[in-house]
C-alpha cells in the first residue's frame, strides 16, 4: 500500500496513511497487521530493531538462556538419566544458542515480514505534532511529516527503571537488556530486584556458573501467591545463590578495577563483577510529543477497553490508541498482542463504519486485562498463574475459597521426576462456583496453564469441570485432585 501523497504526486502535502503505528515491536507489528488485514494502509515507525524488546532483549533471549539449565535439571531429577549426565552446562554453547533466537540482533527477517504483510516501514524517531500528525526524524536527521486519516497507535512499550540508590546510575549497571545480550558470564553477579526479571536471571546465571546474590526489597514475585515466591527462593538457595529478602543496597560504586561494590545494611559490603537492576519498568513515552495532544510526557497512557487514549477527564480519543506496556494494564508480550488484535480490528471497523463489538468479551475490547491475565515465570521451579490471587479476590469483595494441593502427590508428577514437589491453588468464587484464580508451582508446569486460563475466561462452573476428565497418568490430574479437595455438590449437599 502507498500513501496518498505518493498517489497524487503532490510533494508539498504531507503523506497520509489510514494508520500510523509508533513502535515496531511485537505489539506494534500486530496492530499494523490487523489493520492491514482490515483493509487499511499502515505506516509503522521504528527507531531501533523491528521486532522490539521481546525479540532481542526480553522474552526470547531470556528464555533461551533459561532453557538449557532447565533441561539439565530435568535430567538430574530422574534416576537413570542423572547417572548418565555428569557434565555442566557449556556456557559458550548456551550463549551461541541464545544468539540464534535474536538472529544475532539483525532485524532483516522481521523487515521482510513487514514487506510481505503490506506494512510500510519508516526508520527513525516519531513524535506527535497535534491531532493525527506525526513528525519522523530519520537517522540522518531528515524529517518527514505524515498524517493519519483514522488512527495513530503508540506502541513504544516500557524501559528499565533505575531506582534512586546512591551511586547506582553512575555505576553503569546492567539492565534486562545487557544481561540478556551479554557475551560473557560474570563470576560474581548481584541482581537488585525480586520480580520476574530478577528471579529468572538469577536462575539462569546460577545455572551458568555465576555466584549470584539476589537482593529484594520485599518477598520474591510479590505479584503472585506468596508460596510461589517462597518456593523460588528455596530453590535458588539450594542451587547456590544467595537470596537476601528485605534488603536494598544503601550505595553502589563502580571501582577503578571495573568491579562493583554494594554497601548493604548493617555495614556489610558486597563486591561483584557486575550488578543488574531489575526493579521495574517505566513508560517509554518521554519524547513522543504527548504534550501536543494534552497528555503528559514520560507517563503511562490511560486507555479504555478499546485501547483508545483517555484525556484528563476520562474521555476516549477518537483517533489516538496506546497499546501494550505503554498503557500499564499488563506488561506482558502476549497480553500486548491480545490488545493489539482488539485495537487493530477496532480501527478497521471504525474506519469502515462497520458495527463494533465493544461490550465485555467482544472482538474489539481487551476485557481479559482486568482479571484473566496468564503469566509464566520460567524460574526453577516454574510459576504459572492466571486471574486473581486469593488476596486480590478478597480485596475485590468476592466471596472466595482457596483450595491447595501438593502437586507431587499426583501420579503424573511422580513419574515426571523423582521426589517431585510443587503446589497448585485454585481460588473459587463461591457465589458463582467458578474459578477466578489459579496458580501452579513446580518444574515444567508452564504448559498446564492454558487449561486454567480457559476455565477462568470461560467461567466454567466447578460442576461442569468434573466432566473434563484428565488423562492418567499426567500432571493434568491436578484438576481432579483440586476438585476432590473442594468437594462435589452432590456429595456435600
Amino acid at each position: 500500500m502507498v500513501s496518498t501523497a505518493a498517489v497524487d504526486g503532490n510533494q508539498n502535502e504531507p503523506e497520509s496513511y489510514d494508520v500510523v503505528v509508533i513502535g515496531a515491536g511485537a505489539v506494534g507489528e500486530n496492530v499494523a497487521d490487523r489493520a492491514v488485514q482490515g483493509g487499511l494502509s499502515v505506516l509503522i515507525v521504528e527507531s531501533e530493531l523491528v521486532g522490539g524488546e521481546c525479540s532481542y532483549w526480553a522474552c526470547m533471549p531470556s528464555k533461551a538462556l533459561l532453557r538449557s539449565g532447565s533441561v539439565l535439571r530435568a535430567a538430574h531429577a530422574v534416576g537413570g538419566a542423572r547417572e548418565a549426565v555428569t557434565g555442566r552446562l557449556d556456557t559458550a554453547a548456551v550463549l551461541a544458542r541464545r544468539d540464534t533466537f535474536t538472529s544475532h540482533w539483525d532485524d532483516s527477517g522481521q523487515v521482510r515480514w513487514l514487506e510481505k504483510a503490506g506494512i510500510e516501514l519508516a526508520r527513525g524517531r516519531a513524535r506527535l505534532d497535534g491531532d493525527r500528525r506525526v513528525i519522523i526524524t530519520g537517522d540522518d536527521g531528515d524529517q518527514r511529516t505524515v498524517l493519519a486519516r483514522h488512527a495513530v497507535a503508540i506502541c513504544t512499550g516500557s524501559e528499565a527503571a533505575v531506582p534512586p540508590i546512591d551511586g547506582l546510575a553512575e555505576a553503569s549497571p546492567w539492565t534486562s537488556r545487557e544481561i540478556t545480550s551479554t557475551e560473557t558470564v560474570p563470576d560474581r553477579l548481584a541482581i537488585i530486584g525480586g520480580g520476574v526479571v530478577g528471579c529468572e536471571m538469577a536462575t539462569a546465571f546460577t545455572s551458568l556458573g555465576s555466584r549470584v546474590t539476589l537482593l529484594s526489597r520485599g518477598r520474591l514475585l510479590s505479584g503472585v501467591e506468596e508460596f510461589a515466591g517462597d518456593a523460588v527462593a528455596e530453590r535458588l538457595r539450594a542451587d547456590g545463590a544467595e537470596v537476601l529478602i528485605g534488603t536494598t543496597p544503601e550505595r553502589v560504586d563502580r571501582l577503578a578495577d571495573g568491579t562493583v561494590r554494594l554497601a548493604l545494611p548493617e555495614g556489610r559490603e558486597l563486591v561483584v563483577d557486575e550488578v543488574v537492576v531489575a526493579t521495574g519498568r517505566r513508560a517509554a513515552t518521554h519524547d513522543l510529543g504527548l504534550e501536543t495532544v494534552g497528555l503528559a510526557p514520560g507517563e503511562w497512557i490511560d486507555v479504555d477497553d478499546t485501547l483508545r487514549a483517555l484525556d484528563a477527564d476520562g474521555r476516549a480519543s477518537e483517533w489516538l490508541y496506546a497499546v501494550g506496556d505503554v498503557n500499564h494494564r499488563a506488561l506482558l508480550t502476549h497480553q500486548g498482542k491480545y490488545q493489539a488484535r482488539a485495537a487493530g480490528d477496532g480501527m478497521a471497523a471504525r474506519a469502515s463504519g462497520a458495527s463494533r463489538q465493544e461490550a465485555a468479551w467482544g472482538a474489539h475490547v481487551a476485557t481479559a486485562d482486568h482479571a484473566a491475565v496468564p503469566q509464566v515465570t520460567f524460574t526453577a521451579p516454574e510459576v504459572a498463574s492466571v486471574g486473581l490471587t486469593l488476596a486480590e479476590a478478597t480485596e475485590r469483595g468476592l466471596h472466595v475459597r482457596a483450595v491447595d494441593y501438593e502437586l507431587g502427590y499426583v501420579a503424573g508428577a511422580s513419574v515426571h521426576a523423582d521426589d517431585y514437589r510443587g503446589t497448585a491453588r485454585m481460588v473459587v468464587d463461591e457465589d458463582r462456583r467458578v474459578i477466578v484464580g489459579f496458580t501452579i508451582v513446580g518444574d515444567d508446569v508452564a504448559e498446564l496453564l492454558h487449561a486454567a486460563t480457559i476455565a477462568v475466561v470461560g467461567e466454567v462452573t466447578l460442576d461442569r469441570l468434573w466432566h473434563a476428565v484428565p488423562s492418567y497418568p499426567t500432571m493434568s490430574e491436578i484438576w481432579l485432585r483440586l476438585l476432590e479437595q473442594y468437594g462435589r455438590a452432590s456429595a456435600t449437599g
